[in-house]
């Protein structure tokens, strides 16, 4: 009651000081710190001083019975899932008991608990397909097929049911090729030569052939005689792809001199690889290559980069057919938008307003680039919808989202960003709208924006566009001469407005600068004895990001484009994707390699659009923020290392 009444005071903004802690607070953190040094009787001494009313108490018990699960009674399990249905905690100890279930081939009671767990990972997939297999039930084969064909490593429950699909014919050799290929087109030659295994003796490519072509792809590929066997023609279009991702003339010289020795649909498949390496760096080559593998030799990611050769090409009729030869991808919004823009190029532009009137209706970068394409008569205000007092009090109350607010309120923000997440999966959206708010209130802001932008129909852009630090970033943008809602739609999409939020790779606060980036800055503004610590205030965070956003900007021809790349990606990437021409920005963006600065990019300047209409600037058009992209010029060098972003695009640049 002491919490409810302090949360309370809190949505009417009565109160000035942090609630007071309530009876069990400390000892919950007591409990949460034991389970997580894994010391049942500290936890169970901790969980003792809990009062059974405690809105965390089901968490504690969770904790318990977690920490001794397989020792643990089932009994004891079943009480738990019946006392929270629905919960977050049910849903991760169901997940958890599902697991030990299965290690010990309890099938029928699998199969009974398997039906309510609401997010299955793959391990509870593949016991879920051996114990229907264990029962004769083979309604689900098509299911547990599709588990076999992927390049990352499955799990060890997964290889009795793949023994028996491969003992009962249902997966065949070719099946296995498949996945060989996959896993070496992930980066996974484990993975592969793991496969490998369960192809036929006389079959199996050698695992040291293998080694030799991923040390050396381009010595592998000249001294190997020939190519007289399914085994050696994989490794050998392993070996093209390893060398086209470093240099495609070499690898296309390399693929000329073996041609013959491939099947046809082997040459058009070693083509795609080229052709996509080459379109990763904006080579005009790329297009001749994608036209030499044909459509039916690509997958729907290489056809995606011979959208984007071609887009940089300006070739609208290739654009076309390559987003019409793709399958599921197509229906991504990136995608029906250069689909109707390539339709619109060649005439049919009645066909093209009716993509764009569809895509307007999202709220994102492609659905405000679509609405500028139908121009001002079909563009309407963004409409702010508020809830009152009773929906904000009402969800309150729900469990879930107390657990959540008790979690965020003693520190546990994992497990309560985990809570909150869970418990409005299925709220309208009024509760949304009001989970939302009650976020905002609370000062945690990437919850209230995760909750506002989950909405369908009802919108409230002030609380999906948050702006606090408002006074902060007005004075540092202000200072810098740049945009305000740039600032504010690169610094929601950096940290959510989490002032401690560090990246993985060390970039650290609001605007998420790195240590030696900081650093520099801070010798340009002549600030002695620096600490990079102090970039968790908000303040100095801001006031040190825009400084720099400022220096990319001036350093890369004014184009905040160029300018947002080079925050995520660093100044000389950002150059370097130029082409040797003035370019249209959208294309621009489009075909950025680095798969999490393109998402990047888009997401800070569609955020900077809703931002300046929020701010009440004068209209400007997405369209004119990007702007043209002029021709490449001399090298910008990075003051200093960026964030970089991982993954295997890295290559690309």
């Amino acid at each position: 009651m002491r919490r409810w009444l302090a949360v309370c005071l809190l949505f009417g903004m009565l109160w000035e000081a942090p609630a007071a802690a309530a009876p069990g607070d400390a000892s919950v953190r007591q409990a949460q710190a034991a389970f997580v040094a894994r010391k049942p009787t500290e936890l169970a001494r901790a969980a003792a001083a809990v009062p059974g009313d405690h809105a965390l108490a089901p968490y504690v018990a969770f904790w318990q019975l977690l920490l001794t699960l397989p020792a643990e009674r089932d009994e004891r399990v079943a009480d738990f899932l019946a006392a929270y249905p629905g919960s977050w905690p049910a849903e991760r100890l169901r997940a958890e008991w599902l697991k030990e279930l299965g290690r010990r081939e309890m099938w029928p009671a699998y199969r009974a608990e398997y039906a309510r767990l609401r997010r299955p990972d793959v391990v509870h997939q593949c016991y879920a397909r051996r114990a229907e297999w264990a029962v004769g039930d083979r309604s689900e084969l098509r299911a547990a097929i599709a588990l076999w064909f992927t390049g990352r490593d499955q799990p060890a429950v997964c290889a009795p049911l793949f023994d028996q699909l491969i003992a009962a014919g249902l997966l065949q050799t070719e099946d296995l090729w498949r996945r060989y290929r996959l896993a070496l087109a992930a980066g996974n030659p484990g993975v592969a030569k793991s496969v490998a295994i369960l192809l036929p003796e006389a079959q199996r490519p050698a695992a040291a052939q293998l080694d030799l072509a991923a040390r050396d792809p381009a010595r592998w590929l000249a001294t190997t005689k020939t190519l007289d066997s399914r085994a050696s023609r994989e490794i050998a279009l392993y070996a093209l792809s390893l060398l086209a991702k470093l240099d495609t003339a070499r690898a296309r010289t390399a693929l000329e001199k073996r041609l013959e020795q491939f099947t046809q649909p082997e040459q058009r498949h070693a083509w795609g690889l080229l052709a996509t390496w080459a379109a990763r760096r904006h080579e005009p080559a790329a297009r001749a290559l994608f036209e030499r593998a044909g459509a039916v030799a690509l997958d729907d990611t290489q056809r995606e980069w011979w959208v984007r050769s071609a887009l940089r090409a300006g070739d609208w009729d290739a654009v076309r057919r390559a987003i019409e030869s793709m399958g599921e991808a197509r229906v991504q919004p990136p995608w029906r938008y250069w689909h109707a823009r390539a339709m619109k190029a060649g005439g049919q532009t009645l066909a093209a307003n009716q993509s764009f009137v569809a895509l307007a209706r999202e709220h994102h970068y492609y659905g405000q680039l679509a609405q500028e394409e139908l121009g001002p008569v079909l563009q309407a205000p963004a409409v702010n919808v508020k809830v009152g007092g009773t929906d904000i009090d009402a969800v309150a109350r729900h469990p879930g989202i107390a657990r959540a607010v008790t979690l965020y309120e003693l520190g546990l923000r994992s497990e309560a960003t985990q809570e909150w997440n869970w418990s409005i999966q299925e709220f309208n959206d009024v509760n949304l709208l009001a989970a939302a708010e009650i976020a905002r209130r609370l000062g945690w802001f990437d919850r209230a924006i995760y909750a506002a932008e989950r909405t369908r129909d009802l919108h409230d852009f002030e609380l999906r566009f948050i702006a606090p630090y408002r006074e902060l970033a007005q004075e540092a943008a202000r200072a810098q001469q740049i945009d305000e809602a740039w600032v504010f739609g690169l610094m929601r999409q950096e940290s959510r407005f989490i002032n401690v939020a560090r990246s993985n790779v060390g970039a650290a606060g609001l605007m998420q600068i790195m240590p030696n980036t900081a650093r520099w800055i801070a010798r340009r503004l002549g600030i002695s004895r620096f600490n990079p610590r102090e970039m968790q205030d908000p303040a100095k965070n801001i006031r040190f990001g825009t400084y720099y956003l400022r220096h990319v900007l001036d350093s890369l021809d004014g184009s905040p484009v160029l300018a947002t790349a080079a925050y995520n990606a660093g100044p000389g990437r950002a150059q370097r994707w130029r082409a040797g021409q003035p370019m249209e920005g959208a294309v621009y963006v489009e075909s950025i390699p680095f798969a999490e600065t393109r998402d990047y990019v888009k997401k800070v300047l569609s955020n900077a659009m809703y931002y300046a209409q929020r701010f009440n600037q004068p209209s400007v058009l997405l369209k004119e923020r990007l702007g043209s992209i002029p021709a490449r010029r001399g090298e910008a060098q990075p003051p200093a290392t960026d964030a970089e972003p991982a993954g295997d695009d890295e290559a690309a640049a």
